[in-house]
């Protein structure tokens, strides 16, 4: 949908008047799996499609909010936005972004009309909750003039999701969201917030996302589990060496702690935690020299430890995985997101891509009995006012 078909739609439910329309990207992590709220290191990118959001202030003493990709209309006093809504409702991601402006004393001094669309495939593990998150913070930021940074919009995100949807994420998904750079990756340190924009030179090869369209949600528990998991695993550790987090050890020294960790469930996702950050700083070395096959054999070795240590991929990621590493012109290929459904992301040989996305989509929908989605990834911007 273009801005000017959006533009019509807030017309034909608020009525004429100017409105701004600001857009946040979803994103891809290419490599650093549950390592964020570990304190380690991601490397994702904004892509090129997220959501939209069309606001108009307005003198009442209420905020109207409406999706497009969904059917209710929302109206809320302005000083009854402080708790959730029912669990799973899609409002909560914006109503928990404005109860953190409120909590910081910046409260709006007048309603707005909302609107939001967005592309980001829902389910895909490609961060919609995100984009949504970070678009509204862009938005009321700029609207009510509370000038804060984007790091700041980008915290108040990722606290949103904590408290109002549940889910305890770390940060990734809201910083690429927010700081995202047209053809650049962003090489973050999730402990100190510390990044580096790293330009993506693919020379003769795509990133290409693959959509399982398998279930995939995140606030059925099974993330928090993987969270809890690894506070367990710190905590087994600190009496011989205080960390705070698993994002403190190298894989050397882990081995020489591991056996402090008495459940070997809880030990595995340390494991791939520490292993995944180590994965993670090497692949940053190896895509600055341009050397995509090593790059490559790193993302494999990711999905494989998440597989098997995180057990966060499932039949259908790992259908897909199998089914793309077949491909001659593959050069590497694991899950990207949270994992439990979503997406897969692969680096394919340019000369290869239009065979890729046949015969995986193939062998996945033989094997699955789902018809898959496939993707050649835009790195974009990260979230701005447009218009």
């Amino acid at each position: 949908m273009q801005v000017k078909e959006l533009k019509a739609e807030f017309e034909k439910l608020y009525g004429q008047g100017v409105c701004h329309v600001y857009f946040s990207p979803g994103r891809v992590n290419l490599i650093g799996e549950h390592t964020d709220y570990n304190g380690g290191f991601v490397f994702p990118c904004a892509l090129s499609f997220g959501t939209y959001c069309l606001i108009r202030k307005t003198d009442n003493n209420y905020i109207q909010l409406r999706s497009l990709n969904q059917d209710k209309t929302y109206k809320l006093l302005l000083e009854e936005i402080n708790n959730p809504l029912e669990k799973g409702n899609w409002a909560n991601y914006v109503l928990g972004v404005i109860a953190q402006f409120k909590k910081d004393g910046l409260i709006p001094d007048c309603g707005a009309d909302v609107l939001f669309w967005g592309n980001v495939p829902n389910g895909a593990g490609l961060s919609s909750s995100a984009s949504l998150e970070v678009v509204t913070g862009v938005a009321i930021n700029e609207e009510y003039n509370f000038g804060k940074d984007q790091l700041s919009i980008v915290k108040y995100s990722q606290k949103a999701e904590h408290e109002f949807a549940g889910v305890m994420c770390g940060i990734m998904d809201q910083f690429a969201s927010g700081m995202g750079q047209k053809d650049h990756a962003i090489y973050l340190n999730c402990d100190n917030l510390e990044y580096e924009l790293v330009p993506v030179n693919l020379e003769g090869a795509k990133i290409v996302i693959g959509n399982t369209n398998s279930p995939h949600s995140l606030d059925e528990g099974k993330y928090n589990e993987r969270v809890a998991e690894c506070r367990a695993a710190v905590k087994a550790i600190s009496p011989s060496k205080m960390i705070a987090n698993l994002g403190e050890l190298c894989p050397a020294e882990f081995n020489s702690l591991k056996n402090l960790i008495d459940d070997d469930v809880i030990r595995r996702r340390a494991r791939h935690v520490i292993n995944e950050i180590e994965r993670t700083q090497k692949a940053v070395v190896e895509l600055k020299k341009g050397n995509l096959k090593e790059f490559g054999q790193l993302m494999n070795g990711s999905h494989d430890s998440l597989r098997d240590d995180y057990e966060v991929t499932g039949h259908e990621l790992d259908t897909m995985v199998d089914a793309a590493r077949k491909i001659e012109g593959t050069i590497g290929s694991r899950m990207t997101g949270g994992g439990f459904g979503g997406s897969t992301v692969s680096l394919v040989k340019d000369e290869y891509v239009e065979d890729f996305i046949e015969k995986v989509g193939k062998e996945y929908t033989e094997k699955t009995g789902i018809v898959g989605e496939f993707y050649v990834a835009e790195i974009g911007d990260g979230g701005k006012r447009i218009e």
